[in-house]
């Protein structure tokens, strides 16, 4: 049989990556698994990834899955690798170790721009954000048949999308994707990217994920990350969730340096945000950096929790690696502490 599938990988742009993808015709008898897929290589120079004179990296299949919008295709997610097949500097996912214990739950915010505009918006005046946020109706909303089939193809390629909702400004828009495993949870967020905007090809439109493309009295646009471990979930208490809350503000610096660049025009303490300068949490606080839903107080501080701060354009690997490492170190404290 032959295949084709999509090679897809994260370059070596800063700040953050963009998602690339070259295609690869498969040949096979039977149909191909993860585990048959060649490594490949391509032109580092083209993706800032290598120098010219020295420009081939390789692509290691990580995580395949099928493609919706064509026959006999698979996407194939990858990791970037040096020629001697070690982990290429770019290579954030490697970086972060797998912990098939967290849970994540993803909010991507986005923009759907139609030439110098959000789609929908029009040069002038435009009521203020109030009644767009999950509204209906033409003049409230802007771009749902794409929002819609962005659904519709990552749940047929076995995406765990989770939600979506129109924003609070014309034309912006979320969808909620959610993966058991820091892995799963990343690699999906990355495929639904890629699938939102090769889609947004064939509507001549473009996905924005700048935290605050708009100027002027406008909610940005977040990553906001929901997480728990078996622990937060099954034994939790609300000493151990204090513990948590002291050991992100004390890595506060670090956690914003890996959420995303521009995020201080984001994260102002207006529109539904701490200021980028300041930790608080609080109890179903959407102004708080990190909300605790009314759900896990009242399970006797049992379930996760949501760190508002990540910007929309952050990039997955980074923003659970530095999650992991403050919560395994509250892990360490918490267990010496009650030995």
């Amino acid at each position: 049989m032959i295949s084709k599938l999509e090679y897809i990988w994260l370059d070596g742009y800063t700040p953050e990556p963009n998602i690339r993808s070259k295609t690869k015709i498969y040949h096979s008898e039977n149909e191909p698994t993860i585990d048959d897929l060649p490594i490949w290589s391509f032109d580092g120079s083209s993706t800032q990834q290598a120098e010219g004179k020295y420009s081939d990296c390789m692509l290691k299949p990580v995580k395949m899955i099928k493609d919706p919008q064509r026959k006999s295709a698979y996407l194939v997610l990858c990791e970037v690798l040096n020629p001697d097949l070690t982990s290429h500097p770019s290579n954030h996912r490697s970086q972060l170790k797998d912990d098939p214990n967290m849970w994540v739950g993803f909010e991507q915010e986005y923009f759907i721009y139609e030439g110098d505009l959000p789609i929908g918006h029009k040069k002038g005046w435009m009521k203020p954000q109030g009644e767009y946020y999950c509204g209906i109706g033409e003049g409230n909303v802007s771009g749902r048949n794409i929002v819609e089939h962005h659904l519709d193809v990552c749940l047929a390629a076995g995406l765990n999308l989770t939600g979506i909702n129109a924003e609070v400004a014309l034309g912006q828009w979320e969808y909620q994707v959610m993966g058991k495993g820091t892995y799963e949870a990343c690699d999906q967020l990355i495929l639904s990217r890629f699938l939102l905007q090769r889609l947004c090809e064939t509507y001549g439109v473009k996905v924005k994920y700048h935290p605050k493309p708009l100027d002027g009295d406008w909610n940005g646009s977040g990553l906001h990350t929901n997480f728990s471990t078996k622990h937060m979930r099954e034994v939790g208490g609300k000493d151990y969730f204090e513990m948590l809350f002291l050991a992100l503000k004390k890595n506060h610096d670090k956690h914003i340096e890996n959420y995303g660049s521009d995020n201080k025009m984001r994260l102002t303490g207006k529109h539904e945000t701490q200021s980028i300068d300041t930790f608080s949490w609080g109890v179903s606080d959407r102004g708080a950096s990190i909300r605790v839903p009314q759900t896990t107080e009242q399970n006797g501080w049992k379930g996760y929790v949501e760190d508002r701060r990540p910007a929309s354009n952050g990039n997955p690997y980074q923003i659970m690696k530095v999650i992991s490492e403050t919560v395994n170190l509250v892990d360490m404290n918490f267990k010496m502490v009650n030995v």
